[in-house]
């Protein structure tokens, strides 16, 4: 088992050094902090706050690794994934990684550095999967949720490429032929498997893609905000908009309100995710709806098989989603 020591000889630092940029104790000159976090690396050494001699000792903790906190998706995840680890006698520690890839593989290394029973996480865009690769060198119980990013690892979510496909379907059937896509972060697997389910949706509605109407949205309020704008300022704008998430949903909303424009009068809209309060807009939403708690309870499900039989197969869980049709789509509800 790498030692501090180690540390500090592969990045030709004293073990103060690595003692202050592990704890965070004392401001480390970035170039220096780099080398000590990849002599970490390469080395392999954990740094435990628990003490080596509880080293075989469970210490009945999770470790929920997300991104967005405030996003109220990854809200109602939270509450329901606590509700059951709870229920199992685990305490959960809650980090937020941002959706940046070097915190995220921070967040990781200091939970394990607690010594916490399994992870849930899920993945950043990280093209390197450094998190990931970490997790599965270490052998930590691991489940990935909301983004499938590796069959490596038991993992929970929902099937993204039929349902977005039916959203775009459905705007089309209503005689759209200018529908835009405000998609999320690149490299996520759940804004990849929401852009093919809106090639799909136009190839079943016999619509050629147009790449001028797929703008990023960042999975953000903000960045969608602006796209919006641009995809409005086109030669020939969209008649309909697809949010590919609930924060660019808002977006979305608030760049059409920029403009001047009503939704369904003047654009139709459709969003992949619901609101607790989706109902209260004027119009009301037309969404995909995730089964958020069975998520939490699917993933829970996951993490307790995996810690009591670390040998077991993985898992991979895709849970259906429902098309919940109100009014922003232009036609009267069904619900």
């Amino acid at each position: 088992m790498a030692t501090m020591i180690d540390v500090a000889l592969r990045a030709g630092v004293s073990t103060t050094t690595v003692s202050h940029v592990l704890n965070e104790s004392r401001y480390v000159a970035e170039a220096t902090r780099q080398k000590v976090l990849t002599a970490i690396e390469e080395t392999g050494y954990t740094h435990n706050t628990v003490a080596r001699s509880l080293a075989t000792s469970s210490t009945r903790t999770i470790g929920l690794a997300i991104s967005a906190i405030s996003n109220p998706y990854f809200i109602d995840l939270v509450r329901a994934l606590e509700s059951e680890v709870r229920a199992a006698g685990y305490l959960m520690l809650l980090v937020d990684t941002m959706d940046d890839p070097d915190e995220e593989l921070r967040v990781i290394r200091s939970l394990h550095s607690r010594r916490v029973d399994g992870y849930v996480l899920a993945p950043s865009a990280d093209p390197e999967r450094r998190a990931l690769r970490y997790l599965a060198d270490q052998r930590l119980p691991t489940v990935l949720i909301d983004r499938l990013a590796s069959e490596s690892f038991d993992q929970v979510g929902v099937e993204n490429e039929h349902a977005t496909s039916q959203l775009v379907e459905h705007v089309a059937s209503l005689g759209h032929r200018r529908i835009a896509l405000i998609c999320g972060q690149p490299g996520l697997s759940t804004t990849n498997e929401r852009l093919s389910g809106y090639q799909l949706g136009l190839e079943r509605s016999g619509l050629a893609y147009d790449a001028e109407l797929v703008a990023s949205g960042a999975s953000e309020v903000e960045p969608a905000r602006v796209a919006v704008r641009e995809l409005i300022a086109l030669a020939e704008p969209p008649t309909a908009i697809v949010a590919a998430n609930n924060r660019m949903t808002i977006g979305v909303l608030e760049g059409l309100q920029d403009l001047g424009m009503r939704v369904p009068d003047d654009i139709a809209l459709v969003s992949f995710d619901d609101f607790e309060w989706a109902h209260l807009f004027h119009p009301r939403l037309t969404v995909i709806s995730q089964p958020i708690a069975r998520i939490g309870a699917e993933a829970a499900r996951l993490l307790l098989a995996r810690l009591k039989d670390p040998t077991r197969p993985t898992e991979t869980i895709q849970l259906t989603p429902e098309f919940v049709h109100r009014e922003s789509c232009g036609c009267s509800s069904s619900r």
